[in-house]
């Protein structure tokens, strides 16, 4: 037992440091996820409620393919796809060598691309629960368009998808265990290494589902008081 439990150390011999190291990286990917995502996925609801029609078709489109693609498949698609892109236009500038996409910047875009699909419903369910009565009444009052979405509208929005969005955000957490398969290190990728290392699959199994649950912990904990602060006026207001 002490000998496996000495497989967790931090000291040279033990895996805790790599396991470690690989836990940032995941907490990173997910991290350098949200602003691309997030806004995103607002211009997609946005474009969804246009007049436009070509407007609401690319947001049909883009919510479509990212929320009907497997995260595996987007995930590769956009790593190699990219890779191969940048090598034939380079080619045919005249650039011989060989072109690498970074492999946390080629995760970071995919999943970037999927959460902003996932969140886009979101927020479209969140315009739908606002009375239109308060697009009327700000343009009574003088308020722009901007100002009225940015001071008026986004704060009550934010407020509706937040219980939303925390389940795409967990979400998203797990799908980064995905960027394994082209060799990110990340914490599923470092257990799966000690593993093969140190023939001790529970172990370090256990560690990363520990892991996963401290991660989504301390997110409830996180949204949660988001949720709260973000309904203190709403509270305030009741009898």
């Amino acid at each position: 037992m002490f000998e496996q439990l000495s497989l967790l150390s931090l000291a040279s011999g033990g895996w805790g440091s790599a396991l470690l190291a690989g836990a940032l990286v995941t907490i990173a990917l997910a991290l350098a996820c949200v602003p691309i995502g997030l806004p995103l996925g607002l211009a997609v609801a946005l474009a969804a409620r246009s007049k436009n029609r070509w407007a609401r078709a690319w947001a049909t489109s883009f919510s479509t393919v990212f929320r009907g693609l497997p995260e595996l498949l987007t995930l590769l698609i956009i790593y190699y796809g990219c890779q191969i892109a940048a090598q034939k236009i380079l080619g045919a500038l005249g650039y011989p060598g060989e072109v690498a996409i970074n492999t946390f910047v080629a995760a970071m875009i995919a999943f970037s691309l999927v959460f902003a699909a996932f969140s886009s419903e979101i927020w479209l369910a969140a315009f739908k629960t606002l009375p239109k009565g308060q697009y009327e009444a700000a343009s009574a009052l003088g308020l722009s368009r901007r100002t009225t979405f940015n001071q008026v509208l986004l704060p009550q929005l934010t407020r509706i998808a937040l219980p939303g969005l925390s389940n795409n955000w967990l979400s998203l957490l797990k799908d980064t265990s995905l960027v394994s398969t082209i060799s990110l290190v990340d914490l599923m990728r470092q257990t799966n290494l000690a593993v093969s290392v140190t023939k001790e699959p529970m172990l370090f199994y256990t560690v990363a589902c520990l892991g996963y649950l401290l991660f989504s912990a301390l997110s409830g904990q996180l949204f949660g008081f988001l949720e709260r602060r973000f309904s203190r006026h709403q509270r305030s207001l009741q009898p």
